[in-house]
């Protein structure tokens, strides 16, 4: 019993495959005529002030006599 359910699986199997093959479609992939553009709206300023401001504390500090 068990040899035959798994010849019908295999049958199955062996239908949907090429039923797929049959089915499937011709897909193609194009470049597109303009170009791609990624908008990134990011607010780095702040960080920008707190390295240029912990920079400056370091110069002060390395360079008391000219300050």
């Amino acid at each position: 019993m068990q040899g035959m359910a798994g010849m019908n699986g295999l049958k199955i199997s062996a239908v949907a495959g090429l039923a797929s093959l049959a089915l499937s479609g011709c897909v193609t992939v194009e470049a597109p005529t303009e170009p791609i553009v990624i908008e990134l709206n990011v607010n780095i300023r702040q960080e920008v002030i707190y390295r240029l401001a912990e920079d400056a504390g370091n110069t002060i500090e390395e360079n008391a006599d000219i300050f």
